[in-house]
């Protein structure tokens, strides 16, 4: 491994360490601070971490790969993605910002549940919080797997950890790094190694394709897009070979942003309100460049594959294997360093918000209700490690696929929390019962779906997407629900 990639990775790791450092002497003096940095996230900051912690390895790894093996008809999954995280800045973020201060300054999403459904109070903690936990601990894993592809694509018999394989190593290193600094500094931290990656994503993405299309053995556009169409004309067509169920499928991805905790709670976070429509603009300009250099990655990198006659075993691993081919060591490493910040960002963001969970729905719930707000602090940073730690047992097996695991948990959570969040926001009469049926409903229908395998084959066909049957079932049983019993006026109206 040349010295060039490891001065850039090194380099990147010590920026995000010392940003925990910074945060922790900054905001991690009391629970709010370390949960939710005091409220206090500029426009941009809120808007990169959102972005950063939503698109995860999948960015780099899972959409490039399948661009790479089906071509533009799955292109769809960013376009739904584009849509859904729109109108959860337009609709969730300036609401649940307010809504939460309003019903007793909540600071995680199962106590703002709690304090806006008080008659179903502590059952909705409990299920919320073991609904977030579990999910969680699945997609954490899911960038952990990522973490290890790296190590196990690009350092290969490098790193040696008491014999552990490279995947495995892969694992541990890039654990620890989050780890570090997640302890260390809390929410704070989380967002601004979250803004710092996104950027780093962004440019990436931006660098990687451009190369790619224009450098030695690119060829530009046209030639790229011959190249594809002679290995399969329908890798450029957006519907070719895609039945209704397949789009369906992709698009509707976008309904999970509105249940996702680790997006929805940068909107709780946000200093002010007023500020949440500039959040918004940076945010959707960062994730339209993000996915377009996604997307191009695949397809263009399938051309380059072909035409420079590379054998890509992995699809998932195409942007480790340009990053090392085509740039220079120091360029390398920073590439490098965007896949771990990829990762890293999404990592870290979920399991401050699991831990937030054990922490303040667990903890200070049942165990100790006068802890002090060093207590509570210590809790969620052993909380933290805690969730770590099953993740990384869940992430071991180098079989597990980065896209599959995402998309499993991405349903979970946007059918648990997705029409809870939505209608408790907006339907006045919601009560705490329709919310209780409507989480346990959306989330036992995905794990059923998953089960039965529909998510690969439905009645002969292709697969529905989990998120489909369990969103449109935890609608229906909260609206069913909350109008089949009494309304216990819970809605308070905020005089502005």
């Amino acid at each position: 491994m040349d010295i060039g990639v490891w001065i850039s990775l090194f380099a990147y790791f010590a920026l995000m360490i010392g940003i925990g450092v910074y945060a922790m002497r900054t905001s991690t003096s009391t629970s709010e601070d370390y949960v939710l940095g005091g409220r206090t996230l500029s426009p941009k900051v809120a808007a990169l971490s959102a972005g950063a912690s939503d698109m995860s390895g999948w960015l780099l790894l899972g959409l490039p790969g399948t661009m790479f093996v089906s071509g533009l008809g799955s292109a769809w999954i960013g376009i739904g993605l584009f849509v859904g995280a729109f109108f959860n800045w337009l609709l969730v973020a300036p609401r649940l910002r307010e809504q939460t201060v309003h019903y007793g300054n909540a600071i995680t999403i199962p106590a703002f549940l709690a304090n806006r459904f008080p008659t179903r109070a502590l059952s909705l903690r409990t299920v919320s919080a073991i609904v977030i936990v579990i999910f969680f601990a699945v997609y954490t894993a899911s960038g952990l797997v990522a973490g290890g592809r790296l190590f196990e694509s690009a350092f290969a018999g490098v790193i040696d950890i008491g014999g552990l394989s490279d995947y495995a190593t892969g694992i541990i290193i890039t654990l620890g790094v989050v780890l570090i600094y997640t302890v260390v500094g809390g929410f704070l931290a989380v967002s601004l190694t979250d803004f710092v990656q996104g950027c780093i994503m962004m440019l990436a993405l931006i660098i990687m394709p451009a190369v790619v299309l224009f450098g030695e053995g690119g060829g530009g556009f046209t030639q790229a897009s011959d190249t594809l169409n002679s290995v399969d004309p329908t890798l450029l067509s957006w519907t070719a070979g895609l039945t209704f169920i397949g789009w369906l499928s992709a698009v509707t991805w976008g309904l999970g942003y509105f249940g996702q905790p680790h997006i929805i709670v940068r909107f709780m976070a946000i200093r002010n309100l007023k500020d949440v429509p500039t959040a918004r603009n940076i945010g959707m300009s960062w994730m339209a460049i993000s996915l377009i250099g996604a997307v191009s990655l695949g397809l263009f990198g399938r051309a380059y594959a072909v035409r420079n006659g590379m054998t890509v075993d992995n699809p998932e691993t195409i942007f480790i294997i340009l990053a090392d081919l085509l740039f220079h060591p120091l360029i390398t490493g920073f590439l490098y360093a965007a896949l771990l910040a990829a990762v890293m960002s999404t990592i870290s963001s979920q399991l401050l918000v699991a831990s937030s969970s054990l922490t303040e729905d667990f903890y200070r719930l049942f165990l100790n209700r006068n802890a002090s707000e060093k207590q509570t602090v210590t809790v969620g940073r052993i909380s933290v490690a805690l969730v770590g730690i099953v993740a990384a047992i869940i992430a071991s097996d180098p079989e597990s696929q980065v896209l599959g695991l995402v998309s499993n948990a991405w349903a979970g959570f946007g059918a648990a929390f997705g029409p809870l969040i939505l209608l408790s926001l907006m339907w006045k009469r919601t009560n705490g019962s329709g919310a209780i049926a409507g989480m346990v409903v959306g989330a036992a229908t995905v794990m059923i779906w998953i089960a039965l395998g529909y998510n690969a084959e439905f009645l002969g066909g292709p697969g529905v997407y989990e998120i489909i049957p369990g969103f449109i079932a935890s609608l229906i049983a909260i609206v069913v629900v909350s109008r089949a019993t009494a309304d216990a006026n819970e809605y308070r109206h905020i005089e502005r």
